[in-house]
């Protein structure tokens, strides 16, 4: 019984850890639909806008802003809508915790 408790135990972590990593492969999905613009990363090329390591909160804002119609954009507008609330804030911290 203390055996099989163990290995239950175990195996409930494992589940766990599992799930945690399905999730951040799943938002650097997310993320390298913004490659061909930000960059991969979010590390653009000279011209663009680079979007690793800047401040999570203000990266959801702007995130937030465009797809409800606040900021003006030529497709980010089109492309937030795509995403819920949630999605974003994980988008943006996935690039925040990006080096530059």
């Amino acid at each position: 019984m203390r055996n099989t408790r163990r290995w239950l135990a175990a195996a409930a972590l494992l589940a766990s850890a599992f799930g945690a990593q399905a999730q951040v492969d799943q938002v650097k999905v997310w993320a390298a639909a913004c490659a061909n613009c930000h960059g991969t990363n979010g590390r653009a090329e000279p011209g663009m806008i680079g979007l690793a390591g800047r401040d999570k909160n203000e990266l959801q804002q702007q995130l937030l802003a465009f797809k409800n119609g606040q900021r003006p954009a030529t497709i980010m507008h089109q492309l937030s809508k795509g995403y819920s609330d949630e999605q974003l804030a994980q988008i943006a911290a996935y690039f925040a915790a990006q080096k530059k």
